[in-house]
């Protein structure tokens, strides 16, 4: 089994790209697993007669469930394979509501490289932003990651 780190390691991120993930629609099944692992059965996500009637018409997913799905989409990427030692910080921000249905990717644009005073090792500060199929920003979170470095 190889443990070489395939991800890039901090001063390879190219501040001001934007890499982006691939798609990946939100199902019910989405939905109703995320209340069960969290606990929160709150009408918005749960209760469709409820829902409709407040000012999303309807159901929508967690918010939070978008913000595991960001850092699951940034893993599928490969760009954090091996590199990361730490998410140091998060903010979320969330912009528009994640609708059951909605095919969403993640765009990740690095900020800022901060080299550490320790070898082998920096920080790194990303835009996140989850934007759906309509190229509406759902959620937006800087993040902030220790890194592996050269």
């Amino acid at each position: 089994m190889s443990t070489e780190a395939k991800g890039l390691y901090a001063e390879e991120f190219e501040i001001g790209k934007t890499y982006t993930s691939q798609g990946r629609t939100i199902t019910e099944t989405d939905v109703v697993n995320f209340a069960g692992l969290s606990g929160d059965f709150n009408v918005l996500h749960t209760n469709e007669e409820v829902a409709k009637k407040g000012v999303f018409k309807g159901r929508i997913a967690h918010g939070m469930l978008g913000a595991s799905i960001m850092t699951g989409l940034s893993n599928q990427m490969g760009l954090f394979d091996g590199t990361t030692i730490a998410f140091l910080e998060l903010t979320i921000r969330y912009k528009s509501p994640l609708k059951i249905g909605d095919t969403i990717h993640l765009e990740i644009v690095p900020e800022e490289y901060i080299p550490s005073s320790k070898p082998g090792r920096g920080i790194v500060k990303f835009l996140t932003k989850l934007v759906n199929q309509d190229g509406v920003l759902v959620t937006e979170a800087p993040w902030t990651i220790m890194m592996k470095a050269k």
